[in-house]
């Protein structure tokens, strides 16, 4: 007989308009008695389903996480029960014997067994940080696909510009885009001036795109409404970005943790925050961290036999994430750490999985790093694999902190009293 851990639990089955909440109360002899009542999801009902289970003495109470709807439940609940959201794959009914009454009174028989993994939802604070870092990302997003409109209609246009200029929201594409749409007859001239820097050594190319161009005037107005959405999406993103930083100030040491780390910037690091939190001891491991952050293979094994697996579909806002923060890292040319063991993977397994394999380093690192409270200081940096030139920075640099944390002592340091190890 499996063990009774919640003698007095509650399961929820949650939806737009109601939930269906089940009382299951197991008494000494390991009989269950249930208790079902329904409320609706407006908050002075979900104050009173509050109110009904303390009154039956209900602590602990487990509801599946069905979209956005659970959301509201939680905010009542938190901060007076325990709330256990849970993935609807693993408290899931059986197909033709399923109501919503039979729904909760399941999640609830699961739950008073501790056989309901829960999800992870992170504090208030890092709630509200998670909720303008998603909504950032997604005007990031639609920000990318007007400049792809752009693209097209110029494209249609007959504007090779793309294939001159590598950067087509740069000063000079935009100015030259700006004066095509605007001008009525074309000047090659003045479109030369117009170019920036390096971009003037192709001024006889971008021409030859350019010429015997035609725009319509259908093209032309959605070239117009495509600028007018990008500057638009631009103040929004810039407006989000700022409330950001102002909730990320409680969390300035564990930014600067993990800004010692190659690839991270502070940007980087308040949306690494924003999706794990700073409390590490949520996560069992590091490994459950990034099995959660879907960088780690699934496990695919029966009759004994390993099938081929790949990673998860989870994360889906922090993997890009750290993937892009891999790849700064590897980029690296003052700290080699993640250069090194990216070279070594890509040779056996290629960039792809090389590049995971680094995002799922990084991530372990910041967990330890959260953990531990102290910046990045692998144990495994090998100093034979550097080179010699970042080797002699890296001695200066560590001599500079030494001194620095001296004097910060109340020490009186010169650079006689320095001497220098051979």
């Amino acid at each position: 007989m499996l063990k009774i851990v919640y003698p007095i639990c509650c399961g929820v089955d949650v939806h737009k308009r109601f939930i269906i909440a089940t009382i299951a109360t197991t008494n000494d002899e390991n009989i269950t008695s249930y208790l079902t009542k329904r409320f609706d999801t407006y908050t002075e009902d979900l104050v009173a389903f509050k109110d009904w289970l303390l009154e039956h003495n209900c602590k602990d109470v487990c509801m599946e996480s069905t979209g956005k709807y659970y959301i509201p439940v939680y905010n009542i609940l938190e901060d007076y029960v325990k709330v256990t959201v849970a993935n609807p794959k693993y408290v899931k009914a059986i197909r033709g014997k399923k109501t919503d009454k039979k729904d909760s009174i399941w999640i609830a028989d699961l739950f008073k067994h501790d056989l309901v993994p829960g999800s992870y939802i992170p504090p208030k604070p890092i709630r509200m940080l998670r909720e303008l870092f998603r909504y950032r990302f997604k005007l990031v997003n639609n920000r990318s696909s007007e400049r792809n409109r752009l693209q097209n209609c110029l494209t249609v246009s007959n504007i090779q510009l793309a294939s001159v200029l590598t950067d087509m929201t740069g000063k000079s594409a935009t100015s030259i885009i700006n004066y095509i749409t605007t001008c009525e007859t074309f000047d090659p001239e003045y479109c030369k001036s117009l170019l920036q820097k390096s971009a003037k050594k192709k001024s006889d190319d971008v021409i030859k795109s350019i010429v015997g161009y035609s725009i319509s005037s259908e093209q032309s107005t959605k070239i117009d409404v495509c600028k007018k959405h990008q500057d638009n999406l631009d103040e929004h993103i810039q407006s989000i970005q700022d409330k950001l930083y102002e909730l990320a100030k409680p969390y300035e040491k564990q930014i600067n943790h993990i800004c010692t780390c190659p690839g991270f910037r502070k940007d980087s690091a308040i949306y690494t925050i924003a999706e794990i939190g700073v409390d590490m001891t949520a996560f069992k491991s590091a490994k459950h961290l990034c099995s959660w952050a879907g960088l780690t293979p699934q496990n695919n094994e029966s009759a004994g036999k390993k099938k081929s697996v790949h990673i998860s579909r989870a994360g889906v806002y922090l993997k890009p994430l750290l993937v892009e923060c891999a790849n700064n890292a590897i980029k690296n040319k003052n700290n080699t750490y993640f250069k090194v063991k990216y070279d070594r993977i890509k040779k056996r397994r290629g960039h792809k999985r090389a590049i995971v394999a680094i995002a799922r380093m990084m991530l372990t690192c910041v967990y330890h790093m959260l953990l531990k409270d102290e910046d990045f200081n692998p144990c495994d940096f090998n100093y034979s694999d550097i080179p010699e030139e970042v080797l002699e920075n890296h001695k200066q640099k560590y001599i500079d902190n030494a001194i620095f944390l001296l004097q910060k002592q109340g020490f009186t340091i010169t650079k006689d009293d320095v001497i220098y190890a051979i």
